[in-house]
């Protein structure tokens, strides 16, 4: 489990217990900030004991168990590969998510999203776009990802990518 479906989760059980940031942020010893970013998840790490106490508030728990056998389809993985083909230094999975998530390009990453987006299948961009887009607001990561584009000026596939299958 990444840390941005933790988040997701932990939003939607605020949200479900009706309440604020603010409220769950000072109950549990964080900050609204901390709170905001990692419900938004672009917060890159948060202790277990801070993250234990929030679910804590929030009537939630850490499980663990085994990991499935059968994998589903990584879209994350694989276009974090598919964009680090040609270079020395790898796109991370995270750095590609937070990318996605905040509309922001990582430093010394830029060739990376071209070429994912220049090179890689309109399927795994939707794919892509679909898992990272279940942890923030329905449309999020579609702007974003149109935005990245623009912004490396690789638009010329944007509507493959934004198309249902």
């Amino acid at each position: 489990m990444r840390l941005q479906e933790i988040g997701y989760e932990i939003r939607r059980a605020r949200i479900g217990r009706g309440l604020t940031q603010a409220a769950l942020a000072r109950s549990a010893g964080l900050s609204r900030v901390t709170l905001n970013q990692l419900e938004r998840g672009v917060f890159p790490e948060l202790g277990a004991r801070k993250l234990q106490a929030l679910l804590a508030h929030l009537g939630l728990t850490l499980a663990i168990q085994p990991a499935q056998r059968a994998r589903r389809s990584d879209a994350i993985r694989v276009a974090a590969t598919t964009a680090s083909v040609s270079f020395k230094q790898p796109l991370g999975d995270d750095e590609l998510i937070l990318a996605l998530l905040t509309g922001k390009i990582p430093a010394g990453k830029r060739p990376h999203i071209r070429l994912l987006f220049e090179e890689a299948a309109p399927s795994l961009v939707r794919g892509l776009i679909g898992e990272v887009g279940r942890w923030s607001k329905p449309g999020r990561v579609e702007k974003n990802v149109i935005k990245l584009a623009h912004d490396i000026g690789a638009t010329e596939r944007i509507q493959e990518w934004i198309k249902s299958d």
